[in-house]
C-alpha cells in the first residue's frame, strides 16, 4: 500500500509494502527518517525515493527473506535502484539506504568529475 511523504526539502519519499509487511505507519515513518538520514545530504539533487518493502516468505520465517529495494531519482538522469535483502524490515532498509547512498554518491562524483 502506497504512502507518499515529503523529506528534507524537495525530496519526496513513497513507501510501499506488500501484503505480508506490518505496521505500515510506524514503518513508513521509520523508512523516511532512514531515507533522509542516508541522503538528506543530497535533497537538493534527489527528486523522489521509491520504497518497496516485501516479505519473500509470508508468515513463514526463514533466514533473509525480507527486502528492500530503494530506487532514487536524480534531477536529470535515469533512476537508480539498488536492494538488501536481510532476516528482519529495519536491517534490509538500513542495508539498501547504505547501498543508495554510497551509489549516490559514487554517481554523483563521477557526473562532477572528482
Amino acid at each position: 500500500m502506497p504512502r507518499q511523504t515529503t523529506g528534507e526539502k524537495n525530496m519526496k519519499i513513497q513507501v510501499n509494502t506488500d501484503n505480508h509487511v506490518t505496521g505500515r505507519e510506524a514503518l513508513s515513518q521509520k523508512v523516511e527518517s532512514t531515507v533522509v538520514s542516508a541522503l538528506g545530504h543530497l535533497s537538493k539533487r534527489v527528486t523522489h525515493v521509491e520504497v518497496h518493502l516485501s516479505d519473500e516468505n509470508g508468515d513463514r520465517t526463514a533466514g533473509s527473506d525480507k527486502r528492500c529495494m530503494l530506487e532514487a531519482r536524480l534531477e536529470g538522469h535515469q533512476p537508480i535502484a539498488v536492494t538488501d535483502e536481510a532476516d528482519s524490515i529495519d536491517k534490509a532498509i538500513a542495508g539498501a539506504a547504505g547501498k543508495l547512498k554510497r551509489l549516490l554518491d559514487d554517481t554523483l562524483n563521477r557526473l562532477n568529475g572528482q
